[in-house]
């Protein structure tokens, strides 16, 4: 479970975030504003990250709050390989995937991820699992996001570094790397899909 400051900071920036959004009255938007001063404060006090910065984030956020959508592709080979990137941004593996983008389906930002993050082309073939990122032992986060996770096959393409990626690679379930991108994908989830992969049959994992 997620630290209980972490709970409490996410619940006062979503209320401010809505209120803000709803609000009419001016003492009311100042109110808010206070609210959401102090849910930023909560979590500048418990991590690594500047209160300018947390501040920065909170402010960006407009309309009704709700939690945001992280995409994540599990691209397997014939052989039963499973496709890993290796981030830029911390030099550890995870799948290939990220916030989802509007005006794309949910299967179009997963194979668009695929695609420019490791060079290959995949197929969606079934959501694998939807799940509360709270619930997983992710290192804290500022806002709520549901991860979902889509068991996909290689359909073409071939290994290519991103922007964002340094190294492409494949890996069978007993030789994972280590290195993971914790914020990305947690071991368990990898271990999930390989279930998945080799049960297409199982329901999707809803928390």
């Amino acid at each position: 479970m997620q630290p209980t400051w972490l709970m409490w900071a996410r619940e006062l920036q979503a209320i401010a975030q809505t209120g803000l959004t709803y609000c009419q009255d001016p003492f009311d938007r100042q109110r808010y504003e206070q609210i959401g001063a102090l849910a930023a404060r909560i979590f500048a006090e418990h991590t690594d990250t500047a209160l300018e910065r947390i501040a920065e984030l909170f402010d960006a956020q407009s309309g009704y709050a709700t939690p945001k959508v992280d995409v994540r592709g599990a691209v397997f080979r014939d052989d039963g390989r499973l496709l890993m990137v290796r981030e830029r941004h911390d030099n550890r593996w995870a799948l290939p995937g990220g916030w989802a983008d509007v005006h794309q389906t949910p299967r179009e930002n997963i194979e668009r991820e695929v695609r420019e993050e490791s060079g290959y082309e995949c197929k969606v073939r079934k959501l694998a699992a939807v799940w509360d990122r709270n619930r997983h032992g992710h290192p804290p986060q500022p806002f709520f996001a549901y991860k979902m996770f889509f068991l996909c096959e290689l359909a073409g393409g071939a290994a290519q570094p991103s922007i964002e990626t340094t190294e492409i690679a494949f890996f069978a379930e007993a030789e994972l790397p280590e290195d993971i991108s914790m914020g990305r994908v947690r071991p368990h989830q990898l271990k999930r899909m390989f279930e998945h992969y080799r049960a297409p049959e199982l329901p999707t994992d809803v928390d």
